[in-house]
């Protein structure tokens, strides 16, 4: 890991020359810091696009998979529920993911501007546009309004009560970027964010609501609280000297035991939810389809063992490969849904 001066700048260990924060070497200087090496944005994207694919989080996918992963399985689980499937479940499905994908982009973006002034003060974020002033506070607005009209187009596709949720569902995005300046516990209001589309896809498919596709939701949350937590360790300094509330800056040394019990909690959730969700399945497909949340306990296992919150870059791998942990289940769902 590269080694930072007072000035924050980041010093390569080999040559000791210092590059600004949030530059990746081989790439212009406004790429922001913990983005992915490489990554298409950088390589690729139109220069004057660059700045808001970056307020987007374009440059780091994993966002966008931890948001879309719940709605998969609120829909695989909605089809194991009524035994039904049909070409529109493919539209639910690729809907769900530009949506994700939008939508993701104006939380960020409204999370950046909410908390412009604190990521100045942070080292890992303050490669960000708006507080590194590649774009400015009415730039970024008028980029999340086109995010989100977007991502309208698309919900209005589907039936009216997902249509409700997918509205219901700004309330958390809004009030999760001040969560972290009123309580210990702001991964809980990401959670309430992140997991909203298993809810949603499963109305979309089903048109109605059940106590499966709740207890999925909850099941979601407990993930978020496993994997932002371990995110969250890599800012717990700097938080603690400009006041941001974490559950990494509550638990501490206790971490470990904290995050085994929202794996504990993630596991035993989706198992409660599949069974929920039996409908008409086979115990063949039931006993598939639970498998998917006994692989996620396995793979959340394996990243609390490796847990360090002491290594920055050993939290990032961790919380990145959380992609993997979400796939699991639905490879899973799928195999129940083909018997």
């Amino acid at each position: 890991m590269p080694e930072r001066t007072e000035t924050g700048e980041a010093t390569d260990p080999g040559t000791g020359a210092g590059t600004p924060a949030g530059t990746n070497p081989g790439t212009d200087r406004g790429a922001v810091r913990d983005a992915v090496r490489g990554n298409w944005v950088d390589r690729r994207a139109p220069d004057r696009l660059r700045p808001y694919l970056r307020l987007s989080r374009a440059d780091r996918p994993i966002g966008t998979w931890l948001l879309l992963l719940p709605c998969w399985w609120g829909l695989a689980l909605a089809m194991l529920w009524d035994g039904r499937a049909s070409l529109y479940d493919g539209w639910i499905a690729l809907g769900c993911a530009i949506g994700a994908f939008l939508m993701r982009g104006a939380g960020c973006t409204w999370n950046d501007i909410t908390d412009r002034h604190i990521d100045g003060s942070v080292a890992r974020t303050r490669s960000r546009p708006i507080p590194s002033g590649a774009v400015g506070v009415r730039q970024a607005l008028a980029w999340l309004v086109a995010q989100a009209l977007v991502a309208l187009a698309i919900l209005l596709t589907f039936p009216p009560l997902a249509i409700a949720l997918g509205v219901v569902s700004l309330l958390p995005v809004a009030v999760y970027p001040f969560a972290k300046r009123f309580t210990w516990w702001p991964q809980v209001f990401l959670g309430l964010a992140f997991n909203w589309g298993a809810l949603l896809a499963w109305a979309a498919h089903a048109g109605t609501l059940g106590p499966a596709p709740f207890v999925l939701y909850l099941a979601g949350i407990a993930w978020t609280l496993f994997y932002d937590t371990i995110y969250a360790h890599q800012d717990t300094e700097d938080d603690a000297l400009i006041g941001v509330k974490s559950t990494a800056r509550l638990f501490g040394a206790r971490s470990p035991v904290w995050l085994r019990r929202f794996l504990v909690a993630t596991v035993a959730l989706m198992g409660l939810a599949v069974l929920l969700a039996r409908g008409e399945a086979s115990v063949l497909a039931l006993v598939v389809a639970l498998g998917g949340p006994w692989a996620m306990g396995w793979h959340m296992t394996g990243q609390l063992a490796k847990f360090d919150p002491d290594d920055d870059g050993c939290l990032l791998r961790l919380f990145r490969s959380n992609r993997d942990a979400g796939l699991l289940p639905l490879l899973f769902f799928a195999g129940a849904l083909a018997l």
